[in-house]
This record gives C-alpha cells, sequence and structure tokens, in this order.
C-alpha cells in the first residue's frame, strides 16, 4: 500500500463512509480535520470542509465586489456597512446587495430590505 498523501487520503475516507453514523465516526472526524474528498455527497468532513471553503470564498469575493462597485461610483461606504457587508456569507443576501450596490444612491441603501437584513450575516 502507497502512502502517497492521496492515496492516503483515499483511505481515510474510506473509514469515515465505513463508520456511518456511529460514535466512532464522530472521533474519527475530530482527528482527520485537515486531510479533501473522494466520496462527494456522502458528507465527510473533508467533502463538508471543502464545501465550507469554497463558499466563504465565494462570498468574499462577492462581499469586495460590491465594495468595489460603490468605491468605483463614488458612494462613501462607512465602516459598519463594510463590516456588514464583509461579514455576511449568505451568497443570496449577497447577489440581492450587489444589485443593489449598481444603483444605489448610499451604501445604506443595500439593505433596504429589513426582512433581508435580519439573514445577512
Amino acid at each position: 500500500m502507497s502512502l502517497e498523501p492521496d492515496v492516503t487520503k483515499y483511505w481515510f475516507e474510506v473509514v469515515e463512509v465505513g463508520l456511518e453514523s456511529t460514535p466512532a465516526r464522530d472521533n474519527w472526524r475530530k482527528l482527520m480535520q485537515n486531510v479533501v474528498t473522494h466520496f462527494p455527497g456522502h458528507g465527510t468532513l473533508f467533502e463538508e470542509k471543502y464545501l465550507e471553503g469554497k463558499s466563504e470564498g465565494k462570498a468574499e469575493g462577492k462581499a469586495e465586489d460590491i465594495l468595489r462597485v460603490l468605491t468605483v461610483r463614488g458612494v462613501p461606504v462607512s465602516d459598519d456597512v463594510r463590516q456588514r457587508v464583509t461579514a455576511c456569507l449568505d451568497l443570496d443576501t449577497l447577489t440581492a446587495w450587489f444589485d443593489r450596490s449598481l444603483t444605489a444612491s448610499r451604501a445604506e441603501d443595500l439593505f433596504a430590505d429589513a426582512t433581508e437584513g435580519t439573514t445577512a450575516s
């Protein structure tokens, strides 16, 4: 058996999938927190971490785009608005805010829909 990193990660995941929803699976996941998924759709720790990172990266990119649009348009952005935008990880909310950033006369106009603001961060 090879000890190459990709092969090792593969077998780590084989074990996790085999443990299913047993208490041992939770212990295994703690041990393997920093190891990439070979079994998409099985909800392994590697898959969760990968998807979490991918989603956070998209959210960060969208937040940067919103702030950039406002800056290029000459709309002042307060520290509070900047913090709220960069803290948000919900892609649907960020998409709505991006759309609003194209026409907003004030940065605070991004948050015009009060119900949306409650799920923003």
